[in-house]
């Protein structure tokens, strides 16, 4: 199992996950869900204490993804599979994002 933090704006919003069957799940933190002043990361992940479950990485969280000939680079320079979607967004997506959401890997004890 792979986890990510989920950062909205530099602030822990949820965790997502990549078990190791290949299914994705995202769930946002109580106190994320709490705070009536937090919003939700994005209007097809509404706040909400259920966990999310996809058989595929979560369009949210795809569209995040380099395409084209900046992936194969990417992919290239990084040794990563062009399929392994998670490990491109952990090296895509914890600096240099359009938009408040940063994915930063998570460690095995949190």
């Amino acid at each position: 199992m792979r986890k990510a933090k989920v950062l909205f704006k530099e602030q822990e919003a949820g965790i997502l996950k990549q078990l190791d069957n290949g299914f994705f799940t995202f769930q946002y933190h109580p106190s994320w869900i709490g705070d009536g002043s937090k919003p939700s990361i994005s209007l097809t992940l509404p706040k909400t204490e259920k966990v999310y479950e996809s058989e595929f990485l979560f369009p949210f969280f795809y569209n995040m993804l380099p395409e084209g000939s900046n992936k194969q680079v990417v992919c290239k320079l990084n040794r990563i599979d062009q399929t392994d979607y998670f490990g491109l967004l952990l090296t895509t997506a914890k600096n240099d994002t359009i938009g408040a959401v940063t994915v930063l890997k998570a460690e095995d004890n949190e």
